[in-house]
């Protein structure tokens, strides 16, 4: 069965701590929060400040995804925020295994991601160092994409690197993952399930965590 990390982006966020209880309450397994600045992606969402709240609610891991240039300078803060797993950009990170290795030492599992452009070949060197490697299979910036097809050869082609390496990195996929295509990409080898709107859009986001934690059994 897949971990399911709902995204924070698509939730109502006049209702924050509603809709954090609802995870909390649900089979979901991590929490996913998109950090945008308008640089790296064209959009603004949230900073340490408001993963710090989420934090005081969740009971479940933060799975936060930087989509911020230099996001080195922003490490500390958001172990101190209540970061459990922090993700980068391979695009945004110019000495990207130092960064895995401060990530690590702050206390946090060290995650990439990798834009739908970037071969996963480039991360060839340093996937032993890495925890989740999150597979955009959309472009980064605003949710309710539609899923790039071409982003399950590279999952088939990411986990091979992975067995071949005998790595014990997972593979989280985050952009346009739906009931519909959630058993073909557990297929072809993703851990991680991210889902925004086919969560929050839902007319109960509960059940259908409940059912994208159910594929694959």
């Amino acid at each position: 069965m897949p971990l399911i990390s709902p995204s924070m982006l698509s939730s109502n966020f006049v209702r924050l701590e509603q809709e954090l209880e609802m995870i909390n309450n649900s089979e979901a397994d991590w929490i996913h929060l998109d950090v945008m600045d308008g640089r790296f992606v064209p959009n603004i969402t949230f900073g340490m400040p408001v993963v710090a709240a989420m934090k005081k609610v969740a009971r479940k891991p933060l799975d936060v995804h930087l989509m911020i240039v230099e996001p080195e300078k922003y490490f500390e803060g958001f172990a101190k925020a209540g970061a459990d797993i922090l993700t980068v950009h391979y695009e945004a990170s110019v000495h990207l295994h130092r960064s895995l290795q401060v990530i690590k030492q702050l206390g946090m599992k060290a995650g990439v991601a990798l834009n739908p452009h970037t071969p996963v070949t480039m991360l060839t060197d340093v996937l032993q160092d890495i925890d989740v490697v999150l597979m955009m299979s959309v472009n980064p910036g605003f949710g309710g994409q539609q899923f790039i097809d071409q982003t399950t050869f590279r999952i088939r082609q990411l986990k091979h690197m992975i067995n071949e390496q005998g790595a014990r990195t997972l593979i989280e996929v985050d952009g346009g993952v739906t009931l519909e295509n959630a058993t073909t990409l557990v297929k072809c080898g993703v851990d991680v399930l991210v889902a925004g709107n086919t969560v929050f859009a839902s007319a109960d986001p509960a059940d259908t965590i409940k059912k994208l934690k159910a594929v694959g059994k």
